[in-house]
């Protein structure tokens, strides 16, 4: 077996409601309780987010998911229905747009603790 990212912790003010808001704009379960102090995201067969709940500062977080065409459809538009501001860079204003520049498609948008989530259907990463 090759080595897999099982689970990642994320610190957030309110674990339940960034875990909450999180598993709804990615389309997948979530629970209050998991293993430990966490509400869990569970967004693949493979892969736990387990956010921690968190006092004082932190450091901000980057996730990229991986995604089809077909559930980057969906989170796109869980995004849209849900009012949550997107753009098209990681960093840049929030514009609304998807980024195309890398043959695929790239949206990004931020959370109320800091973290900034992103989804793409190829990963940029790999391009090298």
């Amino acid at each position: 077996m090759g080595i897999e990212l099982d689970h990642l912790i994320v610190p957030a003010r309110d674990r339940r409601a960034a875990a909450e808001r999180l598993a709804a704009i990615l389309g997948v379960p979530w629970g209050d309780s998991g293993v430990g102090p966490f509400s869990a995201v569970y967004v693949n067969a493979g892969l736990t987010l387990d956010i921690d709940q968190a006092e004082g500062p932190f450091p901000v977080q980057h996730c990229a998911f991986r995604v089809s065409d077909d559930a980057f459809d969906g989170i796109l538009c869980r995004l849209q229905e849900l009012g949550v501001p997107y753009r098209s860079l990681p960093h840049g204003p929030v514009d609304g747009q998807v980024n195309t520049a890398h043959g695929g498609r790239i949206v990004y948008w931020g959370e109320p603790d800091g973290h900034v989530w992103e989804a793409l259907t190829q990963s940029y990463a790999r391009m090298r």
